[in-house]
């Protein structure tokens, strides 16, 4: 009798911790109302990327489409709408479902790369080929893929605990997927991607707690294949020569560099006033795309410009935040991740157009042109909100 009472007791015991376990789970706690400030600084983003848009690709969309606000319209109704109902769609989703199919996302990113390289829908544009076609709908990949590849890690490095700084239990694991995943990026060639990618997922790995060691000798490696990149390719080694003397073929290779350095120059303090950029009159290409900060800098000055790279830093400090009070290490790896592809992307646009490192053609992210872009971007967005219900205000 002593022995069965004692079993109950146990059993009784083992089923109240493992109740209160599941009550206080994230899962199953009382969900509040998403971080208003995050999601404000990114509608505020938003706002500005269309204004920038609608100013900047006028000349250049009369010219080619005979509709001075084509990509103003193009960027609203394919871009920022579809953006802005996945990013509420995405909010409501508890973020666990994320972590149970981060190794379908993986797999989904590898075979995009792939179909962009070896199917009849991939398309080839100016010698890449980045870019799917499915004939209703194209789209470019490593945008998806950026947000797939983030999924993926903050749900592997949440499994590792202190095994992370073992070297082949982690890091080999660690160095094979994001070497699947370069390779593929390289081969469309896509080297601005890749170095955005390979810097968020380094980034990662370290706040993970990975071995600084490793991540050096990681880094050592990276560094020895992209010289190896820039000497196959003519045009990446025109680049780095541009970047290192400006004034290397300022009618040829160097004109970008040239032209953004006047537009941002013009724009002195305050700015020449919105919609008076004098170098979108044909001067400065891709102006609503990788060179449209230097519209934004001739049009509203640094003062412009300040108040952008403010709001920049809002929303990833915002982020930081977030993830330290996040209810578990998942949640808080997501949160980094997209808080610093955010941060690193806008960092390496508005570096290369400024002339202070080799041009990439990374866009700047929630204000240059690009549907697919706007809406992977929102998708993460989407996704920090809905961590956001479950932290502690």
């Amino acid at each position: 009798m002593t022995k069965g009472r004692k079993k109950i007791k146990r059993r009784i015991g083992q089923d109240r911790r493992l109740s209160a376990r599941r009550k206080n789970s994230p899962a199953n706690k009382k969900i509040g109302l998403p971080d208003k400030f995050f999601l404000s600084l990114v509608l505020i983003l938003v706002f500005i990327g269309l204004v920038a848009i609608a100013s900047a690709g006028v000349v250049v969309a009369q010219l080619k489409f005979n509709d001075p606000y084509y990509y103003f319209k193009h960027q609203l109704f394919l871009g920022v709408i579809p953006g802005l109902i996945v990013m509420f769609v995405l909010s409501k989703i508890n973020y666990h479902w994320w972590k149970k199919f981060s190794l379908f996302f993986l797999l989904a990113g590898l075979v995009l790369l792939l179909l962009v390289l070896i199917s009849n829908y991939g398309l080839e544009l100016k010698g890449a080929r980045r870019w799917i076609n499915f004939g209703f709908i194209s789209f470019q990949p490593i945008e998806l893929v950026k947000l797939f590849l983030i999924i993926y890690f903050a749900a592997w490095l949440s499994k590792k605990g202190k095994t992370i700084k073992k070297f082949s239990d982690s890091f080999v694991p660690f160095v094979f997927v994001l070497g699947a995943v370069s390779v593929l990026i390289a081969l469309q060639p896509d080297i601005g991607s890749l170095g955005l990618v390979v810097l968020i997922s380094l980034a990662m790995f370290f706040l993970a707690g990975g071995s600084l060691k490793h991540i050096s000798l990681l880094v050592m490696v990276m560094f020895l294949v992209l010289l190896l990149l820039i000497k196959i390719e003519p045009y990446r080694m025109n680049r780095l020569l541009v970047f290192i003397n400006p004034e290397t073929d300022v009618r040829g290779v160097g004109w970008q560099v040239k032209q953004a350095a006047i537009a941002i120059g013009n724009g002195g303090i305050f700015g020449l006033g919105l919609g008076h950029s004098h170098q979108k009159f044909n001067y400065l290409p891709e102006v609503v795309g990788d060179s449209i900060f230097a519209i934004i800098a001739e049009e509203l000055g640094l003062v412009g410009v300040t108040i952008i790279l403010s709001l920049y830093l809002a929303l990833v400090f915002r982020g930081f935040r977030l993830a330290r009070k996040a209810p578990d290490r998942f949640a808080a790896y997501l949160i980094l991740g997209i808080s610093l592809w955010i941060l690193l992307q806008a960092l390496i646009n508005i570096m290369a157009i400024s002339g202070l490192m080799p041009l990439t053609g990374i866009t700047l992210p929630f204000i240059s042109y690009g549907s697919t872009s706007i809406i992977s971007l929102l998708a993460g967005v989407g996704i920090v909100l809905n961590i956001s219900r479950f932290v502690k205000k």
